[in-house]
Order: structure tokens, then C-alpha cells, then sequence
């Protein structure tokens, strides 16, 4: 079997199985678990197959024209290089991870078979991105992700929260869409084509007329689908879908489309300087924004979502510095580690009962009920953190290391502003990572108070992967950057002494200067008592318990409550603790920039619908009305009435001609 026919059958496995899996989800259920999971074990055997093959060598090429335009040709087409193959390897890898985890997971959930039938359509989308060699084709994925990104994120459609986030998530990708479209039109027409490499071969002969204009469109469609300032705050509020379709979304698909997308056609974004700076400037403020945001979070799937906007960023600093090699390079790497973050969470909330990190603070022993959690999550965090030798350390390090050789002049791929701005905004974000990490490993783990509640040992299916997912997050980094160069473009990868010095010293000074401030403020929370809340008769506690911290009120009794005071950072935040909590109050901009105006209109609209259209509708309907009544009034039936009617008239014109005879 050829390798186009293995990689034809890569997206096309997770399409069938979704189909079967609609069409028989009712009529035979005992079918749903393997038509989820077999095609998407298949796809990855298949994608790990073509990456052999494929070899990191010579682009695979195949196209075949779909249909005749008249002008630029849509074709279905094919470009496999080492950065595809890699990329749909981890894209088989998380989403067989995540059908299998969520055959446990959801197993009582009713929903389940359309669940899993959208999990699959999702993957197939994002292994059409990856492999796909025509702009179009791709942008066929890119929105089917969308609209099956919707439908997830609103899997609990019966909370308010689902309903608003799912839509949220719809209409902000949908904004930065309308742009990109317009740019892969603008793109086209300068090319003459929608194939990658026709385009890219336009842009090596300086055949592109508008760089700067298509390059700052596809930017906006860029930064709705990976979440980038400023359009990401659909992600944080996308958590309130279960916690296996976060996990998809966040390490393998939908945010990680936009970066790979540039990664295609960095040379498009390369021919416009400004383009570059734009992308360094919206990677730096998404690094340390979202970084200082995770800092400030309760919910603990709300700080893993803050920590992917920031991990993003840096593979959008890597791009913006003009090095694909070392953005895929994060990408793949985070991808392992943040889909082992996501999972792992999900068996910590299930354990717990809630998505507090405050509650979760004040229950000793919870790291006792989930020990492949704890141990699995430890290893995660640690990547984040990017603290050797985990995998998180190789790829933030080549991040940096390729924005200090701009910096220091050589390379000559991107402005030396650039370089700047990524290597200084990368070594904040990594400070503040480690901070963020540690919070969140201390509250979860190490909390004080009462007992955990014990629900039981976690489905096996739920467990075994969080231990798959473990082996990349711990060794992938290493592997990755010494065995596959001919992967990245042939680039050096590996660690520089000054950035992993820097790097990994300032991500030492987070984590330690974090728990100092735990230990600091340790002593205050086990003086609060919320030992009585377990015997709460009105519901969960633990709900209770987040309800009177977050209103900093008493719960109940005479239990009074405090602004978590176990929480790090509260103390490292400071005043601007309140402002990164509420995400910088960006939708608060948003709502009174857009929302608001748009609401102003719309009511004004509907006035002038109502009173002026309509009365004027209302007067054309009511004329012909009155005269009808009047009309039919006269209609008696009496032929005498008649008769006398006709006499006078009669004599009224009889006299009306006299009189003018008369004048006359």
C-alpha cells in the first residue's frame, strides 16, 4: 500500500467510525465503544506508519483536481512533510487517549454515542488540516472543527454555563474566520493557486503583491482558532464541556490548527516584517497575560486552560522569530503533557467532587485517592515547568534559544524587535509558569482539613492512560531533538547554555518563591474551621464551601470564611490578584466595546420595527378596513333604501347640472 493511500486512510477511518457511530448509537449501543475507539487506534497506527515512511525527508505531493473553477483550481491534494507526519502522530495519539478514557469517564452518560461520534469527526477535521496541501481542503477541516468544537463545549446543555460557553466559542473562532477567509482568497489570487506549494513557491520568487495585508488576515483567523490575545477568551470559559474534550481541544486539535497552519506558511508571514513584529507583540502579551491570569484561578481546568493560551504563545514567539522547527517542536511536547494535565484533572474532580482548588486546598489525603493521578500530574507539571529533564524543558528551550540567536544577530529570519520581545516576555512567562504550576500541584495535593471523600478507584481505562501519556511527558523533549533533526528542517534543537540557564533558573526561583508564600500563608488557613461543612443538610459541600469563598461569606452557622488565605497567589498577586482572576476584565471591554452597542441597536431596531413600520402597516391595513365597514353598512338589503338612495341622487346631480348650466 502506498503512503497517499495510508494517509487517504488516516482521516478518512475517524469519518466512518463517526457515521457508523451516529447511525447506530440507538439501534445497536453495544457498538458505540469500539466504532469510538478502533478507528482512531487505526488512524494512529496508519499516521505512525506514514511518519516511517515519510522519514523526514522529501515532502510526499499528490493532488488530484476536484473540480474546475474557471480560475483558481480547488484541488484535493496532499503535502506530507516531517512537521504533518510528526503533528498527525500526536493528533492519533491524544484522541485514542481520550476515546479510550472516556468509555470510562462517560460510561452512564446518555449521551454518550453522539459524544463519541463528535470526538471522532473532530479528530478526522484536524487530520485533514495536517495532511491536506490545498488552502481549501484545509479550511474544510478547520471548520468542521468548529462546529464540532460547538456541539462538545455544549455536551451539558442543560447548564446555562455549557449553553453560553459553546456559543462564546462559535462566535469568537467566527470572527477571526471571516478574516481568514478573505485572507486565503487574497492569498490565492496573488498565487494563482490554493496548493501549498504552488504558494509557497510564489512567495520564494517574490510573486506575493499584498504580504503585509494577508498576512495581518490570516493572523486574525490564526488567533481565534489558537487562542491568541486578543481573541482567547473563549478558551478559559470552553471548560464548562467535559474534561476529555478539553483535553482534545487543548492538546492536539483546534488551538494547536492555528500554529500549525502558520508553521506551513511561515514564508508568507516571513515576507512582511510588520507581520512579524505583529505575531512577536501578540505572543509576548498572550505569554504573560495568560500566565498571570493561571496564577489567579479557582477552578482548576480554568488554570490549565490559561496555561495552554501561554504555551500557545510561545509557539506563536517561535514562529515569530521564524523558526517552525522549534514551534512543532513545543507543540508536539505540549501536546503529550497538557492532554495528561487535562486527563489527570478529570480524575482529580471526579475524586474530589468539585473544580475548586480553595476546597480542594482544605481536604488532606486527596492525593492518597488518586495516586495515578498524583504521581501522572506530578510528571506534567514538571514538563510545564519546563524543569529538566522533562520534555517541556527541550521545547521551551528551543523556543528561547531561537529568539536569543536574533537577538544576538544570527539569524536573519526575523527583525532583531522580535527577537527582543519573545526572549524577554519567554523568561517572564517561564517565571511565572513555574508559579502558576506549583499553586496549582500545592492546592490540589497538598491540602488541610477534612477528610477527601472516597468515591472508589477510578475506571482502569480512565487510569492506564494517564500513564501512556506520562512516557512522552517525561521523555519526548530528549528523544525528539537528538534522534529526528531531519524532522525540524535539519535545525539544531538542543538546549543553549545561556537560555537554559536563564530558563530553567527563573522557572526555580517560581516554584520556589511560590511555596514559600504557601508555607506563609499555611499557618492562616488551618485556622479557619470547615471541618462542620461535610454535615451540610442542603446539598454538597464542597459547593458550599467554593460559594462562601468565593462571596467571602458566612456558608452557614457561625462558620465564618476568609478569601482563601491558603492560596500563594493572592500574596504574589497583590492588588492585581482581583484584576487577572476576572481575566484582566477583557470581556467587560468586549461587552461594553461590541456587546452593548450591538444590543443598543438591535433595541433600536426593534422600536422602529414596532412603532413606526408597523404603524404605517398598521394604517395601509386599517384604511381599506374602514372603508370596507363603510362600505358594508350601506349594504342593508332594502330595495327601498335603494330605491330612495338612487332618487336622491339623482336629484342631487339633476340639481349640481342646473346650477351649472345656470353659472354657465
Amino acid at each position: 500500500m502506498t503512503t497517499t493511500t495510508l494517509a487517504v486512510l488516516v482521516p478518512l477511518l475517524p469519518f466512518l467510525g463517526a457515521l457508523a457511530g451516529l447511525l447506530l448509537g440507538r439501534t445497536a449501543p453495544g457498538f458505540v465503544r469500539p466504532l469510538a475507539v478502533l478507528p482512531t487506534l487505526a488512524s494512529l497506527v496508519l499516521a505512525a506508519l506514514v511518519a516511517v515512511r515519510q522519514g523526514g525527508g522529501a515532502a510526499v505531493d499528490s493532488a488530484t483536481e476536484l473540480t474546475p473553477t474557471g480560475s483558481v483550481p480547488i484541488e484535493l491534494a496532499l503535502h506530507i512533510d516531517g512537521f504533518a507526519a510528526l503533528v498527525a502522530v500526536l493528533v492519533g495519539l491524544v484522541a485514542s487517549c481520550v476515546q479510550i478514557y472516556s468509555t470510562g469517564y462517560l460510561r452512564d452518560d446518555p449521551r454518550y454515542p453522539s459524544y463519541a461520534a463528535l470526538v471522532s469527526l473532530f479528530t478526522s477535521a484536524m487530520f485533514l488540516v495536517v495532511y491536506s496541501g490545498d488552502l481549501i481542503v484545509l479550511l474544510v477541516g478547520w471548520e468542521v472543527m468548529g462546529i464540532c468544537s460547538y456541539f462538545l463545549v455544549g455536551h451539558y446543555w442543560e447548564t446555562p454555563e455549557a449553553r453560553a460557553a459553546s456559543l462564546k466559542a462559535f462566535l469568537v473562532t467566527k470572527l477571526g474566520d471571516v478574516p481568514f477567509l478573505i485572507g486565503l482568497f487574497a492569498l490565492a489570487t496573488d498565487a494563482g493557486s490554493f496548493r501549498i506549494t504552488r504558494i509557497l513557491g510564489t512567495v520564494a520568487s517574490g510573486g506575493l503583491d499584498h504580504p503585509t495585508l494577508i498576512a495581518l488576515l490570516l493572523l486574525a483567523g490564526v488567533a481565534g482558532k489558537s487562542a491568541q490575545f486578543p481573541l482567547h477568551t473563549w478558551l478559559p470559559d470552553a471548560m464548562a464541556g467535559p474534561t476529555p474534550v478539553s483535553a482534545l481541544i487543548h492538546a492536539a486539535t483546534m488551538v494547536a490548527a492555528g500554529v500549525y497552519f502558520i508553521a506551513r506558511l511561515l514564508p508568507v508571514f516571513e515576507a512582511s516584517q510588520a507581520a512579524m513584529v505583529v505575531l512577536a507583540v501578540m505572543a509576548a502579551v498572550t505569554m504573560t497575560g495568560s500566565a498571570l491570569a493561571a496564577l489567579a484561578q479557582d477552578d482548576i481546568k480554568r488554570v490549565l486552560a490559561y496555561s495552554t493560551i501561554g504555551q500557545l504563545g510561545y509557539m506563536t514567539g517561535a514562529l515569530a522569530v521564524g523558526d517552525r522547527g522549534a514551534a512543532v517542536f513545543h507543540l508536539l511536547s505540549h501536546g503529550a503533557f497538557k492532554a495528561l494535565l487535562f486527563l489527570a484533572a478529570g480524575v482529580i474532580i471526579h475524586a474530589a467532587g468539585t473544580n475548586s482548588l480553595a476546597v480542594m486546598s482544605r481536604m488532606r489525603n486527596l492525593r492518597d485517592r488518586v495516586p495515578d493521578a498524583y504521581w501522572t500530574m506530578t510528571v506534567a507539571l514538571l514538563a510545564l515547568a519546563a524543569i529538566p529533564p522533562f520534555s517541556g524543558f527541550f521545547s521551551k528551550e528551543a523556543v528561547l534559544g531561537v529568539a536569543e540567536h536574533v537577538v544576538t544577530g544570527h539569524t536573519e529570519h526575523a527583525p532583531a524587535a522580535a527577537g527582543w520581545i519573545v526572549l524577554v516576555a519567554g523568561l517572564l512567562a517561564a517565571v511565572l509558569t513555574a508559579a502558576y504550576a506549583m499553586r496549582l500541584w500545592l492546592l490540589a495535593f497538598r491540602g488541610r482539613g477534612i477528610e477527601a471523600p472516597d468515591h472508589g478507584r477510578q475506571p482502569l481505562t480512565m487510569t492506564v492512560v494517564l500513564w501512556v501519556l506520562a512516557i512522552p511527558s517525561l521523555a519526548l523533549g530528549g528523544f525528539t531533538f537528538r534522534l529526528l533533526p531531519d524532522w525540524f528542517d535539519g535545525r539544531d534543537l538542543g538546549p543553549t547554555l545561556t537560555t537554559s540557564v536563564l530558563g530553567t533558573g527563573v522557572a526555580l526561583v517560581g516554584g520556589i518563591v511560590t511555596y514559600a508564600a504557601w508555607r506563609h500563608t499555611a499557618a492562616l488557613a488551618a485556622r479557619i474551621p470547615l471541618g462542620a461543612v461535610a454535615a451540610h443538610p442542603e446539598g454538597d459541600a464542597a459547593k458550599v464551601e467554593a460559594e462562601a469563598i468565593a462571596t467571602h461569606e458566612p456558608a452557614y452557622g457561625d462558620i465564618a470564611y476568609a478569601p482563601d488565605p491558603a492560596d500563594p497567589g493572592r500574596l504574589l498577586l497583590g492588588p492585581l490578584h482581583r484584576h487577572a482572576a476576572a481575566g484582566f476584565h477583557l470581556d467587560a471591554v468586549y461587552s461594553a466595546l461590541f456587546v452593548r452597542p450591538v444590543q443598543a441597536g438591535a433595541s433600536l431596531v426593534r422600536f422602529l420595527d414596532r412603532e413606526v413600520v408597523e404603524t404605517y402597516v398598521r394604517g395601509a391595513g386599517a384604511l381599506p378596513s374602514w372603508l370596507g365597514a363603510a362600505v358594508r353598512r350601506a349594504q342593508t338589503g332594502n330595495v327601498q333604501t335603494y330605491v330612495s338612495a338612487l332618487l336622491a341622487g339623482t336629484v342631487v346631480l339633476a340639481v349640481a347640472v342646473v346650477l351649472a348650466t345656470t353659472g354657465a
